[in-house]
């Protein structure tokens, strides 16, 4: 497994995918102007194949996908969305590399992040042709794995191309523990689908992490899954942080403490409390370290400042807020952590 490479380090601010709205020039704008770590932007709000699942159409190789109102499945071949989920990511990296061509960023090698659908989290949602969930058929989740490896390594290679970025892969998984529990919701009653064991799951996600060559985090905004993130090291990882429990307490020391980096979600994604600021944001998370007991230079090190999810539900005035406050709690971290 590749360990996180040292360009992904903390002490700054990203978010974690998705945008409101529906213009690609416009978030990209707000995404690049705040950030140390920006990303393409997902905007859900476009319709079919833009979503985070939807995207994957434009992903995967050689697995076809269609939708209708039922959701997404895989194809015999392809459809009308997966021609949108193409034309919306070429827009996307489009206005993204307009953007870096104007402000001399092309070729710099400054931070970018890409975000896709784990394989788990899209093997849960999305459906075979036959009709059951993909995750219910083994060999189908495997193919999924293979195909989603794939699709990064080109996807990365793409950027890489257009930018001159140093790319960093986000794997989004927030199905993660529902899949390791067995406890997926299925298309009926009769229709029972498996656990799958946390080594497989570790298995199957190292193969994308290795293929991709890459700065990886895997992300969740559901419950930490320690019993995953205890076996599969050598990766960052998007945690929500706004209530840790004392077994979180107990992850995120282990987590930092070996040397992986943490994504934490600790700004709301909707709101807008105006009593969020970057210095109460970097106070709890310095507060955070001490009840742990790791020395504050960890927030400088292993340490990434982000909202808790996705914006795709906030105002624009409050998506833009959260990155401005994420990208100054992160400047705080790395300036003098010992001072918060």
């Amino acid at each position: 497994m590749n360990p996180v490479h040292e360009a992904l380090a903390g002490g700054i601010g990203t978010g974690i995918g998705s945008m409101p709205g529906t213009d690609a020039r416009e978030a990209t704008a707000i995404i690049n102007g705040e950030l140390d770590l920006p990303f393409l932007a997902e905007l859900p709000d476009r319709g079919a194949g833009a979503d985070m699942i939807g995207r994957m159409a434009a992903v995967l190789v050689d697995l076809p996908m269609d939708a209708g109102t039922w959701g997404y499945r895989l194809a015999q071949r392809g459809s009308a969305v997966s021609r949108r989920a193409r034309d919306f990511l070429n827009a996307d990296l489009d206005a993204v590399e307009e953007l870096w061509d104007a402000a001399g960023f092309v070729g710099s090698g400054r931070l970018f992040k890409i975000q896709v659908c784990g394989p788990f989290t899209f093997s849960a949602s999305a459906e075979l042709p036959a009709g059951h969930k993909v995750l219910r058929d083994r060999g189908a989740w495997h193919d999924v794995v293979a195909s989603t490896a794939e699709g990064v390594r080109e996807l990365v290679g793409e950027v890489s191309r257009r930018l001159g970025a140093e790319v960093v892969v986000q794997l989004d998984e927030p199905l993660i523990g529902t899949v390791i529990d067995g406890a997926v919701t299925p298309l009926t009653r009769f229709d029972t689908i498996p656990a799958v064991p946390v080594i497989e799951v570790v298995e199957a996600l190292t193969q994308i992490v290795d293929q991709a060559g890459r700065p990886v985090i895997v992300h969740s905004c559901a419950a930490p899954r320690w019993d995953l993130i205890e076996q599969m090291r050598g990766v960052a990882w998007s945690l929500d942080v706004t209530d840790p429990s004392t077994a979180d307490l107990d992850g995120i020391g282990a987590l930092i403490d070996r040397g992986d980096v943490l994504v934490a979600g600790v700004i709301p994604t909707v709101g807008g409390d105006r009593r969020v600021r970057a210095e109460t944001v970097a106070t709890r998370l310095a507060a955070l370290t001490d009840r742990i007991g790791l020395s504050r230079k960890a927030l400088a090190s292993n340490v990434i400042v982000s909202p808790t999810c996705g914006l795709a539900g906030a105002t624009p005035e409050w998506a833009k807020n959260a990155l401005t406050i994420s990208a100054r709690a992160g400047e705080l971290l790395a300036a003098d952590p010992d001072a918060l």
